[in-house]
């Protein structure tokens, strides 16, 4: 397996965890948790031997929604807009910029 997958599922299982903390109640663990994802999912961003469609995409698309978990809307904005400049697949563009869309609706709040 390659080091970009790799790290991807390692971060995909981390989030599954988070999720399932969070149904629970416990906060403070799936924050840890969600964290932890958003790291692993940056780093297999990085590890991208060659930065393809749909693979590149799909792990900003992943790491946005992260960043949303760990409630940093700005990170999350900037990883949505990295994905789209680069023309990802259009199914893949809808929802990089539904992830932009909440970000930037989560910083709108935070500024009022």
């Amino acid at each position: 397996m390659n080091p970009a997958r790799s790290a991807h599922n390692q971060a995909m299982d981390l989030a599954f965890k988070a999720d399932r903390a969070r149904s629970q109640g416990a906060e403070r663990e799936a924050g840890r948790l969600y964290r932890e994802a958003l790291e692993l999912e940056l780093e297999a961003i990085r590890k991208l031997e060659e930065p393809v469609e749909p693979a590149r995409s799909v792990l900003h698309r992943s790491a946005a929604w992260l960043a949303l978990d760990c409630g940093d809307a700005r990170q999350a904005e900037k990883l949505a807009a990295a994905a789209l400049a680069e023309e990802p697949p259009h199914e893949i563009a809808e929802e990089l910029r539904n992830v932009r869309e909440q970000a930037l609706s989560v910083q709108d709040k935070v500024a009022l």
